[in-house]
């Protein structure tokens, strides 16, 4: 089986994956990535495996990527990886990318399984120029991405029906970026986006099959708990 670094030497993760020196050249790499991204799919319908990322900043500065790898069945936790890095951005609304991407790419790196779904803890097709976290990573690993955000970042929307599987389309000038996703009955929704070679529909029916139980998916909340105990060991004294 391939290793998650060989997925950076085939799918150029160089490009977009070292943190450009400006605002202009980050969004300059955003617009030269973005073509890349494949949002028809339609990606797994049945995947083995789906991976959850989430990221935490200790107080000294570093920047700490989680992943978790769940049995898409089971939803047990089967592989997971910490990487650590320092941010390599500044914090900018709309470029987060640039400060995530290494460290999620190095945890990825430290995985010894290959997920076939990666679901991020953000936006993918809705962002301002269409080009979030899980598109950005999901062109640089070539694999099948979602964004699964607690909050939006863009767009308008009428409330989905109360009930679980209740969703209504997440607009942005004119355009379809998303669905806003009722994953629990009487619960505030979350939204989802394509990141990278899936379809939406596709995306939706993923997520629903990630939240049995509560609002977020699984690999969020396994990916958090991990993201949480690294971070509590990074800040131990000595």
């Amino acid at each position: 089986m391939k290793s998650s670094g060989s997925w950076r030497a085939a799918h150029g993760a160089g490009v977009g994956a070292v943190g450009p020196g400006s605002v202009a050249e980050a969004v300059d790499v955003q617009e030269e990535l973005r073509p890349l991204v494949d949002l028809v799919g339609p990606g797994p319908s049945a995947p083995a495996t789906v991976a959850g990322l989430d990221v935490a900043y200790a107080e000294r500065g570093d920047l700490l990527a989680a992943v978790t790898v769940l049995d898409a069945r089971t939803l047990a936790v089967v592989d997971s990886a910490v990487g650590v890095g320092r941010p390599a951005f500044d914090y900018v609304p709309g470029l987060f990318a640039f400060r995530e991407v290494p460290a999620l790419l190095a945890a990825l790196e430290r995985l010894t399984t290959v997920p076939d779904l990666l679901v991020c803890d953000g936006h993918g097709l809705a962002h301002p120029r269409r080009f979030g976290l899980a598109c950005h990573l999901g062109v640089v690993t070539g694999l099948p991405t979602i964004g699964v955000g607690k909050t939006p970042l863009v767009g308008t929307w009428d409330p989905p029906s109360a009930e679980r599987g209740s969703w209504s389309s997440l607009r942005d000038g004119g355009d379809v970026v998303g669905r806003v996703l009722r994953t629990r009955d009487g619960v505030k929704p979350v939204f989802v986006s394509v990141g990278h070679r899936m379809s939406l529909e596709n995306a939706t029916g993923q997520v629903l099959a990630l939240t049995p139980r509560y609002r977020l998916p699984e690999t969020t909340r396994t990916a958090d708990r991990l993201c949480r105990d690294a971070l509590a060991e990074a800040e131990q004294p000595g």
